[in-house]
């Protein structure tokens, strides 16, 4: 009798499963985002619901946790109920890298189940234009030339990694200032005070396109047809890992695979749309990466790897 009972319960959980997949979305779906409003996840997500809502009859409402590096969204996340109306939008920086710049993180990156992964961030070392500098190497010349007068931005340890490198490597002089927002970091590099920068290509495209700031480089070697002759850093002979700049989606852990499953497809079904695509992805200084749950999690199974070499070649201490 007793092996009949775990039989039968475990049939009614088989088909529980598959009816919760069958008939869900039946209410809204939170997305929790590591951005304030504004923010990329958080504007990008808005546009994603207007697609979504049409496919799946049930609105995506979107709440902001920012803060933590990410952590405080990363971890409500990861405590929701994993019944598919509770997910979150997430970048590298928290998913892949924080576990190896701080000491406690409180969430665990593992136990996230990927989604899909929906696009990677442009980024892009720029230079004040009064510099007169067009490429890397002019840029390094310049430095020696004028020790102890240059300076750059970034909020990308990758790119830290980088610019360490070049130091090292071709003797070039600069230091790396700090910095409280984007806003911030745009106004020192028109201003001149800062007068390099390592960025979200979407934040400085207008600068760039009304030449006030020249590209050199895009750093994580992912190409965009907005600067089609900006060479990549792997171009400019570069072998350390690139900087991982994509956001995807994910759910708690337990999430049913056939809820994970059917989020996947419609996600991939709004990217079949071209118009989409360019209009929400392209001409923000974006690529898409869309795939299925495992080419997601094998991208992010990679990239901890990368990140931890990144984090240890940095010689940044876990804060």
């Amino acid at each position: 009798m007793k092996r009949i009972l775990t039989a039968a319960a475990l049939l009614a959980a088989l088909f529980s499963t598959h009816a919760s997949a069958d008939d869900y979305p039946n209410r809204p779906i939170r997305v929790f985002t590591t951005s304030s409003a504004g923010g990329i996840s958080d504007i990008f997500m808005r546009v994603l619901n207007d697609a979504m809502q049409k496919r799946l009859g049930q609105p995506l409402i979107i709440e902001n946790k920012p803060g933590g590096a990410g952590n405080i969204a990363a971890r409500a996340c990861q405590d929701a109920p994993p019944d598919g109306y509770t997910i979150c939008i997430i970048n590298a920086d928290t998913v892949i890298y924080n576990q190896f710049m701080f000491k406690t993180i409180p969430f665990e990156p593992e136990k996230l189940v990927p989604i899909v992964n929906l696009f990677h961030l442009i980024q892009v070392m720029v230079v004040n234009s009064n510099l007169n500098v067009k490429a890397v190497d002019q840029l390094v010349a310049l430095s020696k030339a004028k020790p102890g007068t240059l300076n750059y931005l970034t909020a990308a340890i990758p790119c830290v990694v980088y610019m360490d490198y070049l130091k090292k490597e071709k003797g070039a002089d600069w230091v790396r200032v700090p910095f409280r927002g984007g806003g911030e970091a745009v106004t020192a590099i028109l201003s001149g005070t800062t007068p390099i920068g390592l960025f979200g290509l979407g934040n400085i495209i207008a600068q760039i396109k009304a030449g006030k700031m020249t590209p050199l480089a895009l750093v994580n070697n992912i190409r965009t047809p907005l600067l089609p002759d900006t060479p990549t850093l792997a171009d400019l002979g570069y072998k350390g890992a690139p900087s991982e700049t994509w956001y995807g989606l994910f759910a708690p852990p337990g999430t049913p695979k056939p809820i994970v499953d059917k989020l996947n497809a419609e996600v991939r079904r709004v990217f079949e749309d071209k118009d989409f695509v360019e209009k929400y992805v392209i001409i923000r200084g974006q690529v898409p990466a869309v795939g299925t749950p495992e080419d997601f999690a094998k991208t992010v199974a990679e990239g901890r790897i990368g990140a931890k070499a990144v984090v240890a070649a940095s010689g940044l201490p876990p804060q």
